[in-house]
């Protein structure tokens, strides 16, 4: 991806997502994107709470369009009824989104479950790159993007985003990440050799070929935890990672309980990170 055109914002009226998407439009990767901004109301009982409901949401959506200051040619305010889960994964294909931009409340695999989280199932169930942004985070300006890489074909999806967000940010830097669980380090040592990583290899030298600055760190350990940490400790401002698409096509139209309920690692950040996390599929 050369340049982000297309984003949805699916706006709930709370949280940080339109603050995110103005830090964004300050980055040349993304300046030029048209964006829809969606609000969607859930079914109601009766006529009139549906008339309130899409009343509020009309609101939502005009006050949303103004807080964004964006070029009115280049922004679409759309009002749906439905249930939100569903219709933001439709609206994503129809615009054909490069970017979707959603708040997240931060649950937990088995409360996400419980709660019907939205964001859960758009992230189980979209195929497109998706920015989690946590209702209680505090959204800055990006500078410092970090990449968490691996052995998986999204990693060169991810390694290529990063950097086309990093590289025309004036004193940006790149942090590029991969731990390895089965490393032992020396008593002392926090990071092995990234210069002999074979997964960071490639990647610092894709850096020095863009003339990108960047930080590479081989930490051992549990890669979800080990990832937090290092986002945390380097004071990360948006963290990339790939997501697995693991759910056989019989059941595209669930949500994978399979890893809604297991150790997935990008379920982990997604829970655990301390900054926006942006979301993408392996296309294997």
């Amino acid at each position: 991806m050369e340049r982000i055109e297309r984003i949805l914002l699916a706006d709930s009226g709370i949280g940080n997502t339109e603050e995110m998407l103005k830090m964004l439009m300050d980055i040349p990767f993304v300046q030029g994107a048209s964006v829809t901004v969606l609000h969607v109301v859930p079914p109601q009982v009766t006529t009139e709470e549906m008339t309130a409901r899409l009343e509020a949401g009309g609101k939502i959506l005009s006050q949303a369009v103004q807080n964004l200051g964006l070029d009115p040619q280049r922004v679409e305010a759309v009002l749906k009824q439905g249930d939100p889960k569903d219709i933001v994964v439709k609206m994503a294909d129809e615009v054909s989104a490069d970017l979707v931009i959603m708040g997240s409340r931060g649950l937990k695999r088995i409360q996400s479950i419980l709660a019907n989280s939205v964001s859960q199932y758009v992230f189980q169930l979209a195929s497109r790159p998706m920015l989690l942004i946590k209702d209680d985070i505090y959204v800055k300006r990006i500078n410092r993007v970090m990449a968490a890489l691996d052995k998986s074909e999204a990693s060169r999806d991810i390694l290529r985003l990063a950097i086309n967000f990093v590289r025309d940010i004036k004193g940006g830097q790149l942090i590029l990440v991969h731990t390895n669980p089965e490393m032992k380090l020396k008593p002392g040592e926090i990071s092995g050799n990234p210069e002999e990583d074979p997964v960071l290899v490639p990647a610092i030298a894709e850096a020095k070929r863009m003339g990108v600055s960047y930080k590479a760190i081989a930490p051992e350990g549990k890669p979800g935890e080990r990832i937090c940490q290092v986002a945390e400790d380097l004071n990360v401002d948006l963290l990339i990672l790939g997501s697995p698409d693991r759910r056989p096509s019989i059941a595209k139209g669930l949500p994978d309980l399979d890893r809604l309920l297991g150790q997935s690692l990008s379920d982990y950040v997604r829970v655990y990170a301390n900054c926006p996390v942006l979301l993408v599929r392996d296309p294997a």
